[in-house]
């Protein structure tokens, strides 16, 4: 079975090549840690008589969720040096800013002989994987060398379902090599025993995402509320991780925000990099006049839209928002993670397509702590919220309180990681 995998890879990889190569040529995606994703090791990380433990996290929003995890292991096991791989640049840069560029990775391809190269320069204790990264071989050869194996803040989308329960069988085969499934909900857990996880491996421990602490704004927040004060500014929206589709439509509705509120103003965050420019230009052709975060130099903002072109930045800019809209939900993509702008207190609204985060926007809907509004109707929902300062408040003050109270995901995690250590070390299997 594995050697089918691998040559189907192979094959994906070659007939894929000329689409890798143009983004790398035009966007330079792909191109940083391309020795490491083909099984180079660098030197530093060849520690031989130190033993790791491997946290997978595929982009920033994994990175954010297994920040604290992550500090918490190298607390509890001082003895292993905690080390994460990311797949995407910005995971990459967001990983090294916060745990040091000497223990960050790029995710090698999922070829054996990467994977093997990987394994024993990391010899790592434990293997830990963010969500649902079922990467055949890193699980075979990982169990090989001894390590434990967990998947932690576990989710099944409803999109993946259908494809994993048409490969339940040879799927099944790879998740038996896994000690530890922790699901975010029970609906996860159900899902992962149906698509062939071993049920007496299967726990709910809640979304870590919960349990992200609140981060030091970056200085644009501080530099930005004050350009704000300057000239009055106001309301703001910030519109974070939009995609390809949703920029028009949030523009559109900005036209009609400015013309009753003339000093308001748009913090725009796209999704993707490589998208900054197209949105510029969608910016340029709108009419709107804008300013790219990146060369800001304080001047006043009120009426424009500030497009925000830079990493890791945008949680803290929830923080100046009056409205915050969460993108990828406009469009059929499945939506993105509202627990950011949560945290902030602020007034969240989203688009309907919400599917990848299913259970969390169920869960504040029921709690009046999210509103959910549609592509026809967005700029009049827009503004009957910016002109009501009450309900706004309400919304703002329920996505507080329901954040606050599902907190807990992450004590029981590390709880059950260090209970999983302690069973290897006295060589007892899970039930």
């Amino acid at each position: 079975m594995y050697l089918l995998y691998s040559a189907l890879l192979l094959i994906v990889l070659v007939l894929g090549s000329p689409y890798w190569v143009y983004e790398m040529l035009r966007h330079g995606k792909y191109r940083r840690g391309l020795l490491q994703r083909l099984g180079f090791v660098p030197p530093h990380f060849r520690d031989a008589g130190r033993k790791s433990i491997w946290v997978h996290a595929v982009s920033v929003g994994e990175v954010l969720a297994v920040s604290e995890l992550v500090q918490r292991l190298r607390a509890s096991f001082p003895d292993c040096k905690v080390l994460i791989s990311t797949t995407t640049d910005t995971g990459q840069r967001l990983a090294a800013a916060r745990f040091g560029s000497e223990n960050v990775l790029y995710f090698p391809l999922d070829f054996a002989f990467a994977m093997r190269r990987w394994i024993r320069a990391l010899r790592p204790k434990l293997v830990v994987v963010a969500e649902t990264e079922f990467w055949p071989n890193l699980l075979r050869i990982a169990k090989q060398s001894g390590a434990q194996v967990a998947v932690v803040n576990a989710r099944i989308s409803d999109r993946s379902l259908p494809g994993y329960r048409r490969w339940r069988k040879p799927l099944g085969r790879v998740l038996d090599g896994i000690d530890l499934f922790l699901a975010q909900s029970t609906e996860d857990a159900k899902r992962l025993v149906e698509i062939g996880a071993p049920a007496r491996r299967v726990s709910v421990s809640g979304n870590l995402k919960y349990d992200i602490p609140l981060a030091t704004p970056p200085l644009i927040v501080k530099e930005l509320r004050a350009a704000f004060e300057r000239s009055s500014a106001g309301p703001i929206l910030v519109c974070g991780s939009t995609l390809e589709g949703e920029e028009s439509l949030l523009l559109r509705a900005f036209a009609a925000v400015v013309a009753k509120f003339p000093r308001a103003v748009m913090l725009l965050a796209p999704r993707h990099p490589q998208c900054f420019d197209e949105v510029a230009e969608l910016l340029s052709k709108a009419g709107i006049p804008f300013s790219r975060r990146s060369n800001w130099n304080g001047e006043p903002l009120s009426g424009s839209v500030v497009l925000i072109d830079t990493i890791g930045e945008l949680a803290g800019l929830y923080a100046l928002a009056d409205l915050a809209f969460v993108g990828g939900s406009l469009v059929p993509r499945g939506g993105h993670n509202i627990i950011e702008p949560a945290q902030y207190g602020a007034a969240i609204i989203v688009g309907p397509h919400t599917e990848n985060f299913r259970d969390v926007v169920g869960l504040f809907q029921s709690r009046g702590a999210v509103k959910v509004l549609d592509a026809e109707n967005l700029s009049q929902d827009i503004l009957a919220l910016l002109a009501n300062s009450e309900e706004r408040d309400a919304l703002g003050k329920q996505a507080g309180e329901t954040l606050q109270s599902q907190r807990g995901a992450m004590a029981l995690t590390l709880a059950r990681l260090e209970a999983l250590l302690r069973e290897s070390k006295s060589g007892v299997g899970p039930a």
